[in-house]
């Protein structure tokens, strides 16, 4: 099973732990997470702008509060937050791993869980799927990759936080840079809000885990 159809596996779960439990879609085959699309932001390349129009000549948002950019911001960070749960998981299960990382782990578990209901939620009141119906990954930057969650998996003690660090960087990465273009592009001053409040949050953790490294 490849990284793509467990998350999002992981996200369906959550949400349904939640009580807020998506309508999963068939998941692709792909295995490469990251898509960059030239210039363009990571969400930018698989959305239309708020005023384009459906070949039917209608907009594609379908009520006043929200767009197409909220639906696709909700729609991808849902398994983008699933897999920086599990990997906090993969590190909160492990013995000897410094306290101030797992301390990390938990408070990254704790603040995106209840993301994935709110997000998850968001979805279901708009009316649409709660996962993307082409899951091959477009616009999910910083997703680690199969070959990565074994190496966290397998790893033990100090080479665990270590790695754990460093991939959680590149992934908060990728998760600022979705929240960037929802703020941008998006209309519902919820998910905005949202995308302004995962910014702050991982760059203040990002900050956190580049100095926890200098120590390991």
């Amino acid at each position: 099973m490849n990284t793509t159809i467990k998350t999002l596996s992981i996200a369906a779960a959550l949400a349904a732990s939640l009580g807020l439990a998506g309508c999963a879609g068939n998941a692709g085959s792909g295995n490469s997470m990251p898509m960059d699309h030239g210039n363009s932001g990571p969400m930018s390349s698989t959305m239309p702008s708020s005023g384009a129009r459906s070949s039917g000549g209608t907009t594609p948002s379908a009520d006043a509060d929200h767009n197409q950019a909220d639906i696709m911001f909700a729609q991808m960070m849902i398994p983008h937050h699933a897999q920086a749960v599990e990997m906090s998981g993969i590190i909160l299960d492990k013995q000897g791993v410094p306290a101030e990382v797992t301390a990390l782990a938990s408070k990254i578990k704790a603040a995106q869980a209840p993301e994935i209901e709110q997000m998850t939620g968001w979805l279901q009141g708009w009316n649409v799927p709660t996962m993307m119906n082409d899951h091959t990954g477009h616009g999910m930057t910083g997703m680690v990759d199969d070959a990565g969650i074994d190496r966290l998996k397998s790893a033990t003690g100090t080479d665990a936080a270590r790695l754990f660090l460093e991939q959680m960087i590149g992934h908060h990465e990728g998760a600022i840079d979705m929240a960037q273009q929802e703020i941008s592009a998006g209309k519902s001053p919820e998910a905005v809000k949202l995308g302004h409040e995962i910014v702050d949050a991982q760059q203040t953790e990002i900050m956190q885990m580049k100095q926890l490294l200098a120590t390991l």
